[in-house]
């Protein structure tokens, strides 16, 4: 059964504000899909906003939106869940629900990195050589696919069989991922063991509200921001707020002054952010230098063909067997009897039911 929250992210104007004010007067979200107007009114909506949302929630067709989510192999996390990024719960307001395609990992190694859609060679030629070696360490690269440096980082990444995340202002079915020219891209990360993830559900039109909504998840999954290039007023020094804002690290990459995207990094460096210039300099702020050796050690190593069958499908999302003995193409008692090892072992979890998570 699909979770409210869910569906509850499909009505145009929730916010994460509106969704903790009727929890906090319901409870739970079963409770409000049974309320009416008066008792909306003492969550502290607005009435017309409340009426819309009665109105909306008569109407609102959950097999229609449970088809489209498996259609689009769309995945969906609450706040809730085992495996919502732990950073990301941290910040003021995060999402209470994140529509992924593709594997969101846990990871404690992550790095936003951000810059303006028009950036300059000095900018691309930096982003590669300071993403690409943090890659390698094992580093987890988020951006936001724009046009620019976020979809360079993201190829640096790819380049550096690395992993990389992807949040969206929009929509992440294939004909709302955003921008259009990007969608090739969407589709290469998620092919290569990356994400693309969004709190706004699929069939959301991106706007001018949503990708500064975006900007406070890319910075809120992260442990610091990377700001390579900036002018005075770009979008990126709002990701940079986000950061400070979250109390988390600030790197930012010097520029020559008469550049038209040096003002905005240059302030960053002057008001305290941390001055970058290699990989290395973010690797010594963030106390990272063995990260590589720490992620490698968290690989789990298959002690058979089945097990490494399994393997390729499993993840912190629950799988039930029936559909491991799908994706795996291995015969029934075969899965079964690689789990039972599997779980003596310590690599996966049976949650009950039959449904299993790999353990790290």
């Amino acid at each position: 059964m699909i979770k409210r929250e869910v569906i509850l992210s499909y009505f145009p104007k929730i916010t994460p504000k509106r969704y903790q004010q009727m929890l906090a007067f319901f409870s739970s979200l079963e409770n409000a899909w049974e309320a009416e107007f008066d008792e909306f009114k003492q969550t502290g909506w607005d009435e017309q906003i409340i009426s819309e949302f009665l109105e909306w929630r008569e109407k609102v067709d959950e097999e229609k939106i449970c088809k489209v989510l498996e259609h689009e192999k769309i995945t969906c996390i609450t706040k809730d869940d085992a495996n919502y990024p732990k950073l990301l719960k941290e910040i003021y307001d995060p999402p209470f629900c994140l529509f992924i395609k593709g594997e969101l990992k846990q990871t404690d190694f992550t790095l936003a990195v951000v810059g303006p859609r028009r950036f300059t060679n000095y900018g691309k030629q930096v982003t590669d050589e300071i993403v690409m070696p943090l890659a390698n360490q094992g580093i987890t690269i988020v951006s936001g696919l724009a046009y620019g440096i976020d979809g360079i980082a993201h190829e640096a990444t790819l380049k550096a069989n690395g992993y990389t995340v992807a949040v969206l202002g929009s929509g992440i079915d294939e004909k709302h991922v955003f921008p259009t020219e990007h969608r090739g891209l969407a589709r290469e990360i998620v092919a290569k063991g990356g994400a693309i993830i969004s709190e706004y559900p699929p069939g959301t039109v991106p706007t001018k509200y949503t990708f500064p909504r975006r900007n406070r998840i890319v910075a809120g999954m992260s442990l610091g921001t990377l700001v390579i290039e900036a002018a005075e007023e770009s979008g990126a020094l709002i990701t940079a707020q986000c950061t400070l804002d979250n109390g988390r690290e600030l790197f930012a990459v010097p520029q020559n002054i008469t550049s038209l995207t040096s003002v905005g990094v240059n302030n960053l460096i002057k008001n305290g952010a941390h001055p970058v210039t290699s990989a290395d300099d973010i690797l010594n702020v963030l106390n990272l230098r063995d990260v590589k050796k720490f992620v490698d050690n968290q690989k789990i190593i298959p002690a058979s063909p089945a097990e490494e069958k399994l393997l390729a499908h499993l993840s912190r999302e629950p799988l039930h067997v029936d559909a491991l003995v799908k994706l795996s193409s291995l015969d029934s008692p075969t899965v079964n009897a690689t789990l039972t090892i599997m779980e003596m072992t310590g690599k996966v979890r049976d949650l009950g039911g039959k449904m299993y998570v790999v353990t790290k």
